[in-house]
């Protein structure tokens, strides 16, 4: 009696599991998450229509950060901002997404040093 071994190769699904297997689920150019982290009573400038000298303009403002949530930043301004629909906001609050393009942290002012005379 002959006994034959036969070579088992394995099929193309296998081999498609075992390469899903040894690769990475994800694969980001970055870690996702937030460019910048917001704290209650930080300074932050945000790209918004707003009142300048009773004129309304589209710009760069800057506000105070109130509050914080895993998801949304709120911000507080001093001066009268309106939403894209032409509504004023009563409160002068407005809500962004912590990933929005349209809210930095403000630019703080460069101090002068004082020149002290010599005499």
């Amino acid at each position: 009696m002959t006994i034959i071994k036969t070579k088992r190769t394995t099929s193309s699904a296998e081999t498609r599991k075992i390469e899903r297997l040894n690769r990475p689920q994800y694969s980001y150019m970055r870690a996702p998450g937030a460019e910048h982290s917001f704290e209650v009573g930080d300074s932050v400038e945000v790209f918004c229509d707003h009142e300048i000298a009773k004129e309304r303009t589209r710009g760069w403002l800057k506000g105070i950060v109130v509050q914080v949530n895993h998801k949304m930043v709120a911000v507080q301004f001093r001066s009268n901002v309106f939403l894209t629909d032409g509504w004023m906001v009563p409160d002068r609050i407005l809500w962004y997404p912590l990933t929005s393009e349209h809210i930095r942290p403000a630019k703080k002012p460069l101090k002068k040093e004082k020149v002290l005379p010599d005499y």
